[in-house]
């Protein structure tokens, strides 16, 4: 038996099965294979007309579509899990005022300081804002009292009530982002086709009572947005509108010549993502132009990414200035200055390759990487592209410092009893126009996968597992010439690294038994002060234990002023689950339990609490069912607000 796998929204991991192997001493990079685009760059092109792109764009996709639609036989693909889950500087800080007045409070745990990512909850220290069920709750941390509450759905079967939704909040400004919007075709742009996925964003006014303000919908589904001042970049992924209906009869040649007929008959209008904006009681609507996609060399043409920007300072939602790939893309980072998008279609070919028990090909284990500019506010533009070997296991897999990428991948088989995969971190220097590679290491972790990356600043944290959990450092210090330079063996393995003062960094993960089997949550403390020696320190192991801080970092609080630790956890017996929120101290070699919180559920699940924050003195704890305020130093409850859905 395997551990449970941490699956980090950004990356489709739902697909991974259970590594196998064990762990090697990490060797220097083996010769470049030529056949094969590692650290390559490559250029992006604007199509000439729009004749131009739907003539290739049809060409593309019929070399592309299978009897059974794009993706191969899409009844299997219908059994897998997609999974697959932006920023600017110069915008003017619209809340700076109100914040230097509040209370100090803990924001979102993001992957880098000052570039905010969309959540459940927001606050600015004057109000707490979240978003439930499709219902907006705003709450007042000073008396403890529900002081808005805004419906976004119109009825109780509205997608709204259930689609995954987050928020990102400046000033008196909320933006909603709603993931995946399924609307039927009266309530599309376009009535061709019964229904479409589509990527709902509501402005929304907290100023008095909560309001919505303008509202953004367009084809496609979000993959993630960044935040910096009041500018939004939010990431869309979209697909051609074409019906590939299921047909029973008939050859596999038949079916195939069917579906080509079907990509000849689309139109422009089939292929680039159309939105419709709704302000004061106004509609508007559009579709991105074709002159704002750039294409690759090879590609597709069954998926295209879509970069919009937002200023939440507005009192309406533009048009978003959009620019466009023709390409995948699933995950997202940014440091403010630039945003990344990649794209390794791992979802594509896992299933098929799982099934047959097959090691994947050279050429399905690339990672694309598309870098935009989003220093100014407006539209961004398009730098450069890259691609390197293997596949991402999340957004912290990406990291720029001092002009240079990093980036970490495995590659090869991970499935399997006899896997064959190994894990390398390349660097890539940023600039003139480029990304060109400018080192690697290789041969971590042969015979497992990346679990856990972090980088801060010229040091790397990488964790691999299968049976053992080793944790490497790695020095960057020298982009050329990065390298491996300690290595710590553990049981079990961490999902989630976090640095928290010079030399310390918390890991947060599952404990396992020496064949691998999970056994419970864990929460490690390292001593990383020695790069070439790192050590655990101490360990905090609850068996039976799960938390959603295991793949999303969002669920993760930190809390420095007070050395203070809180992370969702569900304890699953044969009896019963309990769930809350498991509040540790974290001392100078070791952590403290100071107790835990729980929600008083509703109905069965509805208390598993999702998120903590910090507003003066006081912990807040978030659920689908309500809110509380515990006090940090006593862990006494202060208030319980049940949301009212």
């Amino acid at each position: 038996m395997t551990p449970r796998l941490a699956v980090a929204a950004g990356a489709p991991l739902a697909l991974l099965v259970a590594l196998s192997g064990c762990t090697s001493k990490p060797e220097p990079a083996p010769p470049r294979d030529p056949g094969v685009p590692v650290g390559q760059q490559f250029r992006l092109v604007a199509f000439d007309s729009c004749d131009d792109a739907l003539g290739r764009l049809k060409k593309a996709a019929k070399e592309y579509v299978t009897p059974w639609g794009f993706g191969g036989d899409n009844r299997l693909f219908a059994e897998s899990a997609d999974g697959a889950r932006a920023a600017t500087g110069g915008a003017a800080d619209t809340a700076k005022a109100d914040r230097d007045t509040a209370q100090s409070f803990s924001g979102t745990n993001t992957h880098e300081a000052g570039v905010d990512e969309p959540d459940l909850v927001k606050t600015d220290g004057r109000r707490i804002v979240t978003i439930n069920q499709g219902v907006l709750h705003v709450v007042d941390p000073a008396s403890r009292r529900v002081t808005g509450k805004l419906d976004l759905a119109s009825g109780p079967n509205d997608p709204t009530r259930w689609a995954d939704s987050s928020l990102l909040l400046s000033g008196d400004h909320a933006l909603i982002l709603v993931r995946d919007y399924f609307l039927y075709a009266a309530d599309t742009v376009r009535s061709k086709g019964p229904q479409s996925t589509s990527a709902r964003l509501i402005l929304i006014d907290l100023a008095g009572a909560p309001k919505v303000l303008s509202e953004y919908t367009i084809d496609g589904s979000l993959v993630d947005a960044r935040q910096v001042g009041a500018t939004a970049r939010v990431v869309i992924r979209s697909s051609p509108r074409l019906e590939f209906p299921y047909r029973e009869k008939g050859t596999d040649a038949q079916r195939l010549a069917a579906n080509k007929k079907i990509i000849d008959k689309a139109g422009t209008n089939d292929w680039f993502p159309h939105y419709t904006i709704k302000t004061g009681g106004r509609t508007t609507e559009g579709v991105v132009g074709c002159d704002l996609f750039s294409r690759p060399t090879t590609y597709s043409g069954t998926s295209m990414v879509t970069v919009l920007s937002f200023d939440l300072g507005a009192n309406a939602l533009g048009e978003g200035d959009p620019v466009g790939v023709v390409a995948d893309g699933d995950t997202v980072y940014s440091n403010g200055i630039n945003l990344y998008v990649a794209n390794d279609q791992r979802w594509r070919v896992l299933p098929w390759l799982q099934q047959r028990n097959a090691e994947p090909k050279p050429e399905d284990q690339t990672t694309e990487i598309y870098q935009f500019d989003t220093s100014k506010p407006g539209r961004p533009s398009y730098v450069a592209s890259a691609s390197v070997r293997g596949w991402l296991v999340n957004q912290y897999a990406m990291s720029e410092w001092d002009g240079h990428l990093r980036v970490a991948t495995t590659t090869g088989q991970t499935w399997g009893d006899a896997p064959k995969s190994v894990s390398t971190v390349y660097v890539l220097r940023v600039g003139d126009g480029a990304l060109k590679e400018t080192g690697r290491v290789t041969g971590l972790g042969k015979g497992e996968r990346i679990y856990a990356v972090r980088f801060a600043g010229t040091t790397g944290y990488v964790v691999t597992f299968r049976q053992t959990d080793p944790l490497y450092t790695v020095d960057l210090s020298d982009p050329a010439k990065p390298r491996v330079a300690g290595e710590l063996k553990i049981t079990g393995y961490s999902a989630y690294l976090h640095p928290t003062e010079p030399g310390r960094v918390i890991g947060i993960g599952q404990e396992a038994n020496n064949e691998g089997r999970a056994q419970g949550t864990q929460v490690s403390l390292f001593d990383v002060s020695n790069l070439d020696s790192p050590a655990r320190l101490a360990q905090h192991h609850v068996k039976y234990g799960h938390s959603e801080a295991e793949y999303d970092p969002h669920a993760f609080l930190y809390w420095p002023q007070e050395r203070l630790l809180v992370v969702p956890l569900t304890v699953y017996t044969e009896k019963t689950d309990n769930s809350g929120a498991l509040v540790l101290r974290v001392g100078e070699s070791g952590f403290t339990e100071l107790g835990s919180v729980s929600h008083a559920p509703k109905e069965p699940g509805m208390g598993m609490i999702r998120r903590s924050l910090v507003v003066g003195d006081t912990l807040w704890t978030v659920s689908d069912t309500g809110i509380k305020a515990t006090t940090m130093s006593t862990m006494d409850t202060q208030a319980w607000l049940r949301w009212s859905n």
